[in-house]
């Protein structure tokens, strides 16, 4: 029986890479054999972007498209409530009032702010 890939464009993920360790919570850009691409934030200042994005400063947010190459990801994986703790897609749209979908669309296309 084959498996179906969960991972596909668009799908909100969170990257864990090494090398430096970093987490990254994103949108998938592409996925292949040599790495993944994402749009995305380190989650290490969350509580910072997220207050950044509450008070409408969303030009302060380090947001940027980044490619991974595959020595480098530890792992992936999607950004889904479980056992009852919100996903930081959720948690992002609970705390700022925007879609997380908006906050992470591609360079080119302009970014409202909050609502």
């Amino acid at each position: 029986m084959p498996l179906s890939f969960p991972f596909q464009r668009g799908q909100l993920v969170v990257v864990v890479a090494n090398s430096p360790r970093q987490k990254i919570w994103g949108r998938v850009l592409g996925l292949e054999s040599a790495g993944i691409a994402v749009r995305g934030i380190d989650l290490a200042p969350w509580e910072d972007v997220l207050s950044l994005v509450n008070r409408g400063h969303l030009e302060q947010v380090a947001l940027d498209t980044r490619f991974f190459p595959m020595h480098r990801v530890e792992l992936m994986y999607l950004d889904e409530a479980s056992s009852g703790v919100s996903s930081l897609g959720q948690i992002f749209q609970e705390r700022t009032g925007m879609d997380p979908m908006e906050f992470l669309a591609d360079a080119d296309l302009p970014r409202r702010k909050r609502r």
